[in-house]
């Protein structure tokens, strides 16, 4: 049973080694996967410094890829740390799993991820159709928030400026020379 439990993890959270899970629970339409966060502790995301001092926990849902056809519904137990900096300005703060979620994320990184990506590929509109077919019920607003969101892409300075072939015709005709 623990290697069957190993493969669902590698299948559901690649390349995350922050979360376990604790069951999952297949259905003919959803997925159901319980999970929480095996990290030692966090830290404050305004001071920088590290707390293993726990205030408490509560239940997160964030939205995830469709796994085999099937909603994932991931019900993720997260932890509540108080700040071991009394000059900080906040006193607790939530721990974050890298790769997995963000503060105010209401979607896993894959999905933004993935939701980003069929925005740019089909443009907005088509791009949230395009993911209701997968199976996430999104807006052509969010697509486009989470499209606009992206870093610009690095161009590189260009070596050589070419002329346009049409413009060297132009200028030659008028000052009478043929081409």
């Amino acid at each position: 049973m623990e290697e069957v439990a190993l493969r669902l993890k590698e299948l559901l959270f690649p390349s995350i080694p922050d979360a376990a899970m604790l069951s999952v629970d297949v259905d003919i339409e959803i997925v159901r996967v319980d999970a929480q966060s095996i990290a030692d502790g966090a830290v404050c995301p305004v001071c920088g410094v590290w707390s293993n001092r726990v205030h408490g926990s509560y239940l997160r849902f964030p939205a995830d890829v469709p796994s085999g056809g099937r909603s994932v519904v991931l019900q993720l137990r997260v932890r509540r740390f108080t700040c071991e900096n009394s000059d900080c300005a906040r006193r607790t703060f939530v721990e974050q799993i890298p790769g997995l979620t963000r503060r105010h994320g209401q979607r896993t990184e894959r999905l933004r991820s993935t939701l980003a990506a069929v925005g740019l590929a089909l443009a907005v509109r088509a791009g949230a159709g395009f993911a209701r077919v997968l199976g996430v019920s999104v807006r052509r607003s969010t697509v486009l928030r989470l499209v606009d969101a992206l870093p610009e892409p690095e161009v590189a300075a260009p070596r050589v400026v070419g002329v346009d072939e049409s413009i060297c015709r132009r200028v030659a005709t008028s000052q009478g020379r043929t081409v």
